[in-house]
């Protein structure tokens, strides 16, 4: 059942406490960049991605979507989760021994959702310019989602996957970059500068889109669905989707501290009070 972007923007709300949630209880993951990505998730399955329940790991005639940052699990798992791929219960096992949620998601254990492992950087845009070359030889005119970090762009595959993509053609993919200018070490800026990316990802034959506002629910649907009527004409399309590392706790946002910190049993109160919801679902 579609829901309404008032019950998304709840989402939002409650996926950003079950990730913090997560983390907490292992004293362990990513919180930063989950956080700022909860929009972009929200937007996707719950209204712009086609897919069916139950999940098969084929997926003929539907999207697919392929996480390959995939240290921001968190985010992921409460997505799937939320939208009925397993049980939210199922949430409390993050990075548990014998737990199907591990730290960066595996396929080997068969969670519903996960189609590729993504622990190490830059594979993921490979991986789903297979598929989609594949649905074009299927006669498959779904489309594929890819999401990448900002400081993944820092690996070589990444821009090696771009070229090809450029090259062979691949237009029915749809790329997004969470650029919120932080990584594990510092600033993207201080680390290991991106440059004008906006104009790289042109020369390397994408077509190109932007948005400043990316964690704003309702940009981030447009944003996905202009990018999907840019689909089917001879070029890859790629978003450059400005977030805020740790949107939604005050003490989290904008810097790079938590990357992969979680919080203590005071800060989780403070985050939650920031993150209230007259009726939690917490699991």
């Amino acid at each position: 059942m579609s829901k309404s972007i008032e019950e998304l923007k709840s989402l939002t709300t409650q996926i950003r406490r079950d990730i913090l949630r997560m983390v907490h209880a292992v004293n362990s993951g990513h919180p930063g960049g989950s956080l700022g990505c909860t929009e972009y998730f929200t937007a996707l399955y719950g209204k712009v991605m086609n897919y069916n329940l139950p999940f098969t790991m084929e997926g003929k005639n539907e999207d697919h979507f392929y996480l390959s940052n995939g240290h921001i699990s968190p985010v992921f798992y409460s997505t799937l989760a939320r939208f009925g791929f397993f049980p939210v219960d199922e949430l409390r096992t993050f990075r548990k021994l014998d737990s199907r949620l591990q730290g960066h998601p595996t396929t080997h254990e068969g969670l519903p959702g996960i189609r590729i492992a993504s622990g190490s950087l830059g594979q993921g845009l490979s991986v789903a310019l297979g598929v989609a070359q594949g649905k074009k030889l299927d006669g498959d005119d779904s489309l594929v989602y890819t999401l990448h970090g900002d400081g993944e762009l820092q690996e070589g595959q990444v821009w090696e996957a771009l070229m090809y993509a450029a090259a062979k053609k691949v237009d029915n993919i749809i790329s997004t970059i969470d650029y919120n200018g932080q990584q594990i070490d510092g600033s993207t800026e201080n680390v290991l500068s991106l440059g004008n990316l906006h104009a790289k990802l042109e020369a390397f034959g994408w077509i190109v889109l932007e948005e400043k506002n990316g964690n704003d629910l309702e940009a981030v649907m447009a944003i996905l669905e202009r990018a999907k009527t840019e689909t089917g004409n001879g070029k890859p399309v790629v978003i450059i989707l400005h977030t805020e590392m740790g949107n939604g706790v005050d003490y989290m946002m904008g810097s790079h501290a938590w990357h992969g910190k979680a919080p203590n049993d005071e800060q989780l109160d403070t985050a939650f009070k920031q993150l209230y919801l007259e009726a939690p679902a917490d699991y």
